[in-house]
């Protein structure tokens, strides 16, 4: 017999969104429950579960590619940090030591399993490497493991690995998010749960529910009027139940997602579009040389701390990977993350700089990213001026 551990860790190669929906589907609760669980691994999802139904619960869980950790019963009882009490629909709570903890959650994920995989369910499928894919724990140390394989002698069985309890999962941050029109007129979806909030560039908002709350504050003040921001930004909070909220851009073109995790990107302005609470959006002075002379603002928006981040372009976008030096004309430029340092150079004399049309670049050294725009408004605006109708005196 076996107890069920939801460990909160993902196969490799899972998209962590798609990995959350299909606990969602397996459990029969809501998103916001199913984030709950996880951010609470390892927790119990079933007790004292007999080897046929464990594999099956596993080969489940596994296809959408959480991984489940198998506990004997005989060796050492769940302990109660594990056990998830409380922790609401679908996962075990805690009861004697031999009785089956299972609610309908964790039930209808069985039932589900069966379904999905109806030749397993006539016959278990064994795991090829039951030994690394299944972790045994006991009591929170090393222990011999008792794979599920009963045809597997004593001697073709190996130690597992103690537990890790991650705090909350990396695989399940942030929110769920939705792309579209890209990439001329990109429109962003969000999904905000109850009681969170997110910040949004103003003017940015173009849809949400009903139940979205929403509060401007004041944020940078001189430095962020100065870079071409607004001085201020709006807050908007999901009351009491999930929210959805639209964003649409100001300029025409793409948008970029980012998860920042205690990291640095700088911006160039007016390229900030939106960031969960944990991100912090300030102004950074640039210098005179560096601002001055490359034709854009004398500022940079600097992004940093932990959540999402969105921001968008002129245009296309471009990623690239920067490792030494690289060259991109400041018309372009949208972003770069904390690694690279960069100069303001012209790209050949003085008959370059005033009759080529290219004028100054921005030569990047050392290792990271950086995001550019395939248009410049600078660019567009002096082409269209060619077509402007002029009035004849």
């Amino acid at each position: 017999m076996y107890n069920l551990i939801l460990t909160g860790k993902l196969e490799p190669g899972t998209n962590p969104r798609d990995a959350l929906a299909g606990l969602a589907k397996l459990l029969k609760v809501d998103d916001a429950k199913a984030r709950e669980i996880v951010r609470n691994a390892p927790v119990c999802i079933r007790r004292n579960t007999d080897a046929a139904m464990a594999e099956r619960v596993v080969a489940a869980m596994k296809a959408i590619g959480i991984r489940i950790q198998l506990e004997p019963v005989a060796a050492a009882p769940a302990a109660d940090g594990l056990a998830g009490t409380g922790v609401g629909t679908g996962v075990g709570t805690g009861v004697g030591t031999g009785e089956v903890a299972s609610t309908a959650g964790a039930a209808n994920a069985v039932s589900v399993a069966k379904t999905t995989n109806s030749a397993a369910s006539a016959k278990p499928a064994r795991p090829e490497q039951p030994s690394t894919s299944l972790k045994v724990i006991a009591g929170g140390k090393p222990a011999a493991a008792n794979p599920v394989d009963k045809a597997q002698t004593p001697d073709s069985q190996q130690t597992a690995q103690a537990p890790h309890t991650p705090a909350a999962p990396e695989s399940f941050k942030g929110f769920r998010y939705q792309l579209s029109g890209q990439p001329d007129y990109c429109f962003i979806s969000v999904e905000i749960p109850a009681g969170e909030t997110i910040k949004v560039e103003a003017s940015a908002m173009a849809s949400m529910t009903t139940n979205m709350l929403m509060k401007t504050r004041a944020k940078g003040g001189l430095s962020r009027f100065m870079s071409g921001e607004s001085v201020f930004i709006n807050e908007f909070t999901a009351d009491t139940v999930p929210g959805e909220i639209g964003i649409a851009p100001g300029s025409p073109g793409d948008v970029k997602h980012l998860y920042l995790d205690n990291e640095e990107v700088f911006l160039q302005n007016s390229a900030f579009v939106a960031s969960g609470m944990g991100v912090v959006a300030e102004s950074k002075w640039q210098g005179f040389t560096k601002g001055f002379f490359s034709g854009e603002s004398l500022f940079l928006i600097r992004c940093s701390g932990q959540g999402d981040l969105w921001f968008n372009t002129y245009g296309a976008m471009i990623e690239i990977d920067v490792a030494g030096d690289y060259v991109v004309d400041t018309g372009n430029i949208v972003g770069f993350t904390s690694g690279l340092d960069y100069d303001i150079q012209s790209v050949g004399g003085y008959k370059s700089l005033f009759f080529s049309g290219e004028g100054l670049v921005c030569r990047f050294r050392g290792h990271g990213k950086v995001w550019i725009q395939t248009r410049s408004v600078p660019a567009f605006a002096s082409w269209a001026n060619w077509y402007r109708p002029v009035k004849k005196k």
